[in-house]
């Protein structure tokens, strides 16, 4: 018995190809997304029905937030990055652009 797998697995490997096959999708992975949507609202209700449902007032979510920036502002290179972005936005060149057309501007009348 166990030759026969092995001689099946033998000759999947000398094909060539080396892919790892994905288990199969089984259970809710397996559903296609509109059936998982449905399923998922049904427990959403059931939760609301039941009152364990949990709703963030806009206190809690101005606090979560809040806790949210500051573990984000912890980290210097990332907020590096985002200011260089923001640096090199297109309002940033655009008003590039129109400093370098005024300057060939005054350039051309002193000529």
């Amino acid at each position: 018995m166990a030759t026969s797998k092995e001689g099946g697995k033998a000759s999947a490997d000398a094909g060539g190809s080396e892919q790892k096959s994905q288990p199969a999708k089984r259970g809710f992975a397996a559903m296609d997304q509109n059936q998982q949507r449905q399923i998922a609202s049904k427990g959403g209700q059931a939760a609301h029905q039941k009152g364990t449902a949990h709703e963030f007032d806009s206190e809690e979510a101005r606090r979560a937030g809040q806790k949210g920036g500051e573990v984000v502002s912890r980290n210097r290179a990332h907020m590096a990055d985002i200011g260089r972005k923001g640096g090199e936005s297109r309002q940033s060149a655009n008003r590039a652009a129109a400093a370098a057309k005024a300057a060939n501007r005054q350039g051309g009348k002193e000529e």
